[in-house]
């Protein structure tokens, strides 16, 4: 640990490890702190998506979907299988052994490109100094010419649902169930609400998620909001729209919630567990010394311009600490960003096209604006849609839910975006992320040579479509 370094990163999640790496590339002296600790007391790198964010989701979503399809799915293929059963253990070591592997990937990541890798916290002094007291309780001031924040953020609390770590649970706890509950409760139909309440829906559970708005998933385009809220509910996700949660009390091993429908009447369930997912805020306790003059906005956020500085020169914060949408890929480009410019580069991040996706099955994934959004702005456009039905190769995968809907400029004929519910949707929408990158127009994805039998054939006829030009459906009448 030196005295002094060109930059000091405080949080090694996706956000703050890649701007330590990025910024050591670049030949500066570089510490990354890290607050965060196995339960056994090893400190360890990847903030919460690498611990008990996007990895172990991701790792219990793939083992419930391969339960799921071996228990429902096989007899179509026709395979028999008899005796299937789920080792919740096994699954939660397996989950467990992955976030291990690129966790200490981070760890030699920072010894190969000489960053100093320090477990504990640290805090923003004023004057580009940082306070770091290590899990062993021994505090020093290092200095830096520049500071980056990366502190994360931390799941939201409502008091009428107050976690216990037993009966209710965060999205944390939720990882870490030791068995199937019979009776799953989910508070908030979000992303990550959806995405728990799928693996413990797939491994067994009744599960019901009470959303307090009324509208299913209003940050997706409203067209693959209802295709995907038809497709849970086919998989039995009871998703309870208009639902606003008043009240909890846990009596034996059984939580009773209470709860308002969209037209005020009064209505309880009972649950062997609830997890409550209403979101995520920015997490700055600790993080600023009183003085350090630092601005937050309403939401606790840090207020950063279009390069990721505060209002104090040569201090920036990246990731979820500051606005938008809390994506782990976009916290990692505003790293390299800043990483960049600090060492003279002029890098600069396209917010308009950042990809969001929810890890569910199918999936579903977006990029650019909505309809909703091109039509409030009074851009003339045009929409072309493809189901995953008439996919030759997703009928052939037995996985043919869900549909492509691109939107174009009906003048230039340029992408505005793309949203798409479906097998393998995450992967497909980058390929419209990047042509959107290069100013493609929905003509040059319909006359690129697309693969097949392929999924992204869907993408490449949604992009024939807008201009009532695919093959292989029936196109609407383009006015």
């Amino acid at each position: 640990m030196l005295e002094k370094y060109d930059v000091i990163v405080i949080g090694s999640g996706p956000a703050g490890y890649v701007a330590a790496i990025r910024a050591a590339q670049l030949g500066m002296s570089v510490a990354c702190i890290e607050k965060w600790r196995t339960p056994e007391g090893k400190g360890v790198n990847g903030g919460t998506c690498l611990n008990v964010g996007c990895i172990p989701s991701k790792a219990l979503l793939d083992s419930s979907q391969r339960y799921y399809e071996t228990k429902k799915g096989l007899a179509i293929h026709g395979i028999s299988a008899s005796g299937i059963a789920i080792d919740i253990p096994a699954m939660m070591q397996r989950k467990t052994k992955i976030v291990s592997q690129l966790t200490g990937g981070i760890e030699q990541l920072f010894k190969v490109n000489g960053v100093d890798g320090l477990f504990g916290t640290g805090k923003l002094l004023v004057g580009h100094n940082v306070e770091f007291t290590s899990h062993e309780g021994i505090t020093a001031v290092l200095k830096a010419d520049h500071v980056i924040l990366a502190a994360g953020s931390l799941p939201i609390e409502i008091p009428v649902a107050p976690v216990d770590g037993r009966l209710i649970v965060d999205s944390t706890g939720a990882l870490d169930l030791d068995s199937v509950p019979k009776r799953l409760g989910v508070i908030g139909a979000g992303v990550i609400g959806l995405e728990l309440g799928s693996v413990w829906g797939r491994l067994g559970s009744k599960v019901v998620l009470l959303e307090a708005m009324n509208e299913f998933l209003p940050i997706m385009d409203s067209g693959i909001a209802k295709e995907t809220h038809k497709i849970f509910k086919k998989q039995g996700l009871d998703v309870r729209l208009g639902a606003r949660v008043i009240g909890t009390e846990l009596r034996a091993d059984e939580v009773h919630v209470r709860y308002t429908s969209a037209d005020q009447s009064e209505h309880s369930e009972i649950f062997d567990k609830l997890i409550v997912c209403v979101g995520r805020k920015p997490f700055t306790d600790g993080l600023l010394a009183d003085g350090a003059g630092i601005e937050l906005d309403s939401r606790g956020a840090i207020i950063v311009n279009a390069q990721c500085e505060t209002n104090i020169p040569r201090v920036y914060a990246v990731g979820d600490v500051v606005r938008g949408p809390m994506l782990a890929h976009k916290g990692s480009e505003e790293g390299v960003m800043v990483a960049e410019r600090i060492a003279g580069h002029s890098a600069q991040i396209n917010y308009e096209i950042v990809p969001n996706v929810i890890y569910t099955h199918p999936e579903v994934a977006s990029v650019g604006r909505t309809e909703e959004q091109v039509k409030e702005a009074g851009e003339p456009y045009r929409v072309g849609t493809f189901p995953f039905a008439a996919s030759g190769r997703a009928l052939a995968a037995n996985d043919s839910d869900g549909m492509v809907k691109l939107i174009a400029n009906a003048d230039t004929d340029r992408i505005l975006g793309c949203h798409i519910v479906g097998p393998s949707a995450a992967d497909l929408v980058q390929q419209v992320a990047i042509a959107m990158e290069f100013g493609s127009s929905s003509e040059d994805l319909g006359m690129t040579v697309f693969g097949h039998p392929t999924l992204s054939e869907t993408v490449h006829e949604a992009a024939l479509a807008v201009n009532g030009h695919a093959i292989h459906k029936v196109n609407r009448k383009v006015r």
